[in-house]
C-alpha cells in the first residue's frame, strides 16, 4: 500500500510540474505574440528615435567587426563636433543583437541584421516572463510567480518598450535587472560564491546595456543595509554582497562609457560605503569571539568612532579636490522634481522626463495599481530576506515613477511581483472555503451513522466554521471577483497594446471619419527625398528630436541629435528658431548648414510637432550667454498666452520657427466652415498669413504637410 502512495505522489508532483510548464511557455508566447502587432501592422519598422541610432550602430558593428567599432568616430553627428561611438554608448544592445545574428548565420538561417533588431524585444520580454517567474518563486511560491508571470506577459507599462521594433536598451535592461535580482536574492538565500558570482555577470550585463543599472548598485546595498539594522545580517549576506560588489564592479569597468566611474562618481559611493561597513562588521564579529565582553565594548566604540571620523574625512578632502564628481542633472531631478525645470531645461524637455499623471498608473498597470499595497501586505505579514528586498524595491520605485514617468518601465516587473503574491495569497486563503458547504451538507447526511474519529473531527472543523457564516459564498464571490478583474485586465492590456503601443512614431495612424485607418508615412517620404536629392557632404539643422532619424534614414549630418550631450550645441539652434530671420541666418552660416528641417502637424492636427516644443526651443536657447537677447516671457502675449493668432506676441510671429511652420500656409482650407490658415493642432487661424523668406527657400513639403524642408541660400555676394 504504501509503494503505492509514494507512486501516485510521484505522479501527482510531476502533474503538478508538467502543468507549471505549460502556464511558463504560453506566458512566455503570449509575452512574444503580444508584441507583434507593429510588424503585422507595418512590416519590419523601427520604433521611436534612439532606436534608429541603435539599429545603425548595429549594422556597422556586423559589417565591421568590434574592434572599428570601439573606435569608430561618427563624423555624421553633432557637426562639427562629430562623436566617438565606442566611448559615449553602452554596447550591451548591439552585441547582443550581432551575436545573435552571427549564431543564426553559422547554423545557415540567413537573416537580415534588421529582423534581428525588430524582433529582439519580443524575444526578452520572453525571457523576462521567465525570470519574472523564478524571482516571485524566491520571493513568495510557485503559485505566485505563475500568476506574475502571466501578469507581466502583457502588462502596457513594460509592452509600451518591448513591442517589435523597439530596439532600444530597455528591451533588454529589463531582463538584465531583473536576472541580477533573482540571482541576488539566491546568493543571500544560500551564501554560495557560485550564486553571487552569477549575480556579478548579470549586473555587468546590465552595466552594459542600459544606463539604469544605478539604481541596482544603490538598490542592493540599501537591501544590505536594512539587513542591518534589522539584524538579519549574516555570513551569507557578506560573502554575496562581498562578490557582488567586488567583481560587479571591477567588470563593469571595463565599459568604456562606464570607467572609472564606479570608484569616482557620488552615485556609486553608497555601494562603496556599506562594502566598507560590511568588513567592519565582519571584523568585529571575529573579534567578539575572540575578547571579553568589557574588552571588546571599549575597543569597538573606540575604533568606530575613528573610522567614522576618518571616512568624513577622507570624503570632505576628496570632494574638495574633485576627486568625486558630483550627482548627475539626471539624478538631481529624481531627488527634486523641480531641479531640472529650474536649472537643466534640456532634461526637463523630454516628455519621458515628466512627473507621472494619475491617469498613467492606471493605464499601464490597470488593476495592480490596486494589488500593488496589497502585495506589500503580504509581503510585511511575512518578513523574509527576499520579502524585504521586494518592498524595498517596490517603495523606492513607486516614488521615483512619480517624478519621471519613463520610470514606469521599472515599476511594472515590481508591480507584476506583487500582484503575483496578492492574487495567490487571496485564493490561497478562499479556495478551501469554496466547498465548505458540501462538506456540511455531508456531515449532516452522515449524522445518524456511527462516529469515527475522523467524522468527530470533521464535526469540530464545523463547529469552528459556525462562527464564519456564509463562508462558501463569500469565498465564491471573492474568487469570481478576482477572475472577473484578471479578464477585465486581459483586455485592457491587449486594448492598449494594440491602440496605444502598436504603432510607430515614424509611421503615424488615424482614424478616418467611416472608421477606416489612415496611414501618414511623411517621415520616410521626406528622409527619402533628403538622401535622393541633397549632395552627400549636406549639413541638416533640426530641433534634436529628429537627429538619429535623420542620421540612419537620410544619411546625412546633423547639427545635433538625440545624445543631448552638448547643451551649447543644442542652445545655438534653438537660438536661430526663436530668432528673426536675420539673425537666424548669422547663426546658420555659422553652423555651415544647407537644410533645416522642421516637424507641422497644423494639417492633420499632429500635436507633436516643433510649434509644440517652441518654448523648449526657447528656454535652451536662453539658458547660454549667447542666448541671453532671448526671453521666454517675449513670446507669450500681455495675458501670458502662447498664441500663434492675430493676439499672438510678436517676438512669435516673426520668429524663424514661425515661418518655417506656416510659410504658404495662410491661403491653405484645413477644415470646413473655417477660414484659410486655420492651425488644426492650435485651434486658431493664424495671425500672419503672407509674408516671404528671404534667406531660405522650401525645397520640399511632404504629402501632408507634416515634414518640411527649407534650404538656405548662399550669402550674396559682397557689393551688390
Amino acid at each position: 500500500m504504501i509503494p503505492l502512495l509514494e507512486d501516485f505522489a510521484v505522479l501527482k508532483t510531476n502533474k503538478e510540474a508538467v502543468i507549471k510548464t505549460v502556464i511558463i511557455v504560453l506566458a512566455a508566447t503570449v509575452a512574444f505574440a503580444s508584441r507583434l502587432f507593429a510588424v503585422i501592422r507595418f512590416e519590419s519598422v523601427i520604433h521611436e528615435f534612439d532606436p534608429y541610432f541603435n539599429f545603425r550602430t548595429t549594422q556597422y558593428l556586423t559589417k565591421e567587426g568590434y574592434y572599428s567599432f570601439h573606435n569608430w568616430f561618427d563624423d555624421r553627428a553633432w557637426y562639427p563636433l562629430g562623436r566617438i561611438i565606442g566611448g559615449t554608448i553602452y554596447p550591451g544592445l548591439m552585441v547582443t543583437s550581432a551575436v545573435i545574428y552571427k549564431v543564426l548565420h553559422m547554423i545557415n538561417f540567413t537573416v537580415d541584421i534588421r529582423e534581428v533588431c525588430v524582433f529582439l524585444a519580443p524575444l526578452f520580454s520572453s525571457f523576462t516572463v521567465l525570470v519574472t517567474y523564478l524571482l516571485t518563486k524566491e520571493v513568495h511560491s510557485d503559485g505566485a510567480g505563475l500568476v506574475a508571470a502571466c501578469l507581466i506577459s502583457i502588462v502596457p507599462g513594460y509592452i509600451s518598450r518591448s513591442v517589435a521594433g523597439s530596439y532600444d536598451n530597455e528591451a533588454i535592461a529589463i531582463f538584465c535587472m531583473l536576472l541580477t535580482y533573482y540571482l541576488w536574492i539566491r546568493a543571500v538565500k544560500s551564501g554560495s560564491v557560485g550564486w553571487a558570482a552569477g549575480c556579478s555577470l548579470a549586473y555587468f550585463y546590465m552595466v552594459s546595456s542600459w544606463g539604469g543599472y544605478v539604481f541596482l548598485i544603490n538598490l542592493i546595498p540599501l537591501h544590505v543595509f536594512a539587513l542591518m539594522v534589522t539584524g538579519r545580517f549574516s555570513h551569507r549576506v557578506y560573502i554575496a554582497y562581498s562578490i557582488v560588489y567586488s567583481v560587479g564592479t571591477i567588470l563593469s569597468m571595463q565599459i568604456p562609457f562606464v570607467g572609472f566611474q564606479p570608484v569616482q562618481t557620488s552615485e556609486h559611493m553608497a555601494a562603496f560605503g556599506i562594502f566598507g561597513l560590511c568588513q567592519l562588521m565582519a571584523f568585529t564579529t571575529w573579534l567578539k569571539s575572540k575578547m571579553t565582553e568589557q574588552n571588546y565594548n571599549i575597543f569597538f566604540n573606540s575604533v568606530v568612532a575613528f573610522l567614522v571620523s576618518l571616512f568624513i574625512f577622507a570624503v570632505i578632502i576628496v570632494s574638495a579636490l574633485g576627486k568625486v564628481a558630483p550627482f548627475t542633472g539626471r539624478f538631481y531631478s529624481l531627488l527634486d522634481p523641480s531641479y531640472a525645470k529650474n536649472n537643466i531645461p534640456i532634461i526637463a524637455s523630454v516628455s519621458e522626463h515628466q512627473p507621472t499623471a494619475w491617469s498613467s498608473f492606471y493605464f499601464d498597470l490597470q488593476f495592480l495599481v490596486m494589488a500593488f499595497p496589497a502585495g506589500l501586505y503580504f509581503c510585511f505579514k511575512n518578513l523574509t530576506e527576499a520579502n524585504i528586498f521586494i518592498i524595498l524595491y517596490a517603495v523606492t520605485t513607486i516614488y521615483f515613477t512619480g517624478v519621471m514617468v519613463r520610470l514606469m518601465l521599472v515599476l511594472a516587473p515590481v508591480a507584476c511581483v506583487l500582484g503575483g503574491i496578492a492574487v495567490s495569497s487571496t485564493l490561497n486563503s478562499y479556495m478551501p472555503n469554496v466547498d465548505a458547504t458540501a462538506t456540511s451538507e455531508a456531515l449532516k447526511k452522515d449524522g445518524a451513522k456511527k462516529e469515527t474519529p475522523a467524522k468527530k473531527d470533521s464535526k469540530k472543523d464545523k463547529e469552528k466554521s459556525d462562527n464564519y457564516p456564509y463562508k462558501s459564498e463569500v469565498a465564491t464571490g471573492v474568487v469570481a471577483f478576482l477572475t472577473f478583474i484578471l479578464i477585465t485586465y486581459a483586455f485592457h492590456c491587449t486594448w492598449v497594446t494594440s491602440e496605444a503601443y502598436s504603432s510607430p512614431s515614424i509611421v503615424l495612424a488615424a482614424r478616418g471619419g467611416g472608421g477606416s485607418r489612415i496611414i501618414f508615412d511623411d517621415f520616410r517620404e521626406a528622409y527619402y527625398w533628403l538622401r535622393q536629392n541633397t549632395h552627400e557632404d549636406a549639413k541638416i539643422m533640426s530641433w534634436w528630436d529628429y537627429g538619429y532619424q535623420i542620421t540612419a534614414m537620410a544619411n546625412r549630418t546633423v547639427i545635433v541629435d538625440n545624445n543631448t550631450w552638448n547643451n551649447t550645441h543644442i542652445s545655438r539652434v534653438g537660438q536661430a528658431m526663436a530668432s528673426k530671420e536675420d539673425h537666424a541666418y548669422e547663426i546658420m552660416q555659422e553652423l555651415d548648414v544647407d537644410y533645416v528641417l522642421v516637424i507641422f502637424g497644423g494639417v492633420t492636427g499632429y500635436s507633436s510637432d516643433d510649434i509644440n516644443k517652441f518654448l523648449w526651443m526657447v528656454r535652451i536657447g536662453g539658458s547660454t550667454p549667447e542666448g541671453s537677447h532671448i526671453h521666454e516671457n517675449d513670446y507669450y502675449t500681455k495675458n501670458g498666452e502662447f498664441r500663434v493668432d492675430r493676439e499672438g506676441s510678436p517676438t512669435m510671429l516673426n520668429s524663424l520657427m514661425y515661418k518655417l511652420s506656416y510659410y504658404n500656409f495662410g491661403g491653405l482650407y484645413t477644415e470646413g466652415g473655417r477660414g484659410t490658415g486655420f492651425d488644426r493642432v492650435r485651434k486658431a487661424e493664424i495671425g500672419i498669413k503672407d509674408f516671404e523668406l528671404e534667406h531660405l527657400e522650401e525645397a520640399y513639403t511632404t504629402e501632408h504637410w507634416i515634414v518640411r524642408i527649407y534650404k538656405v541660400k548662399p550669402p550674396k555676394n559682397r557689393g551688390y
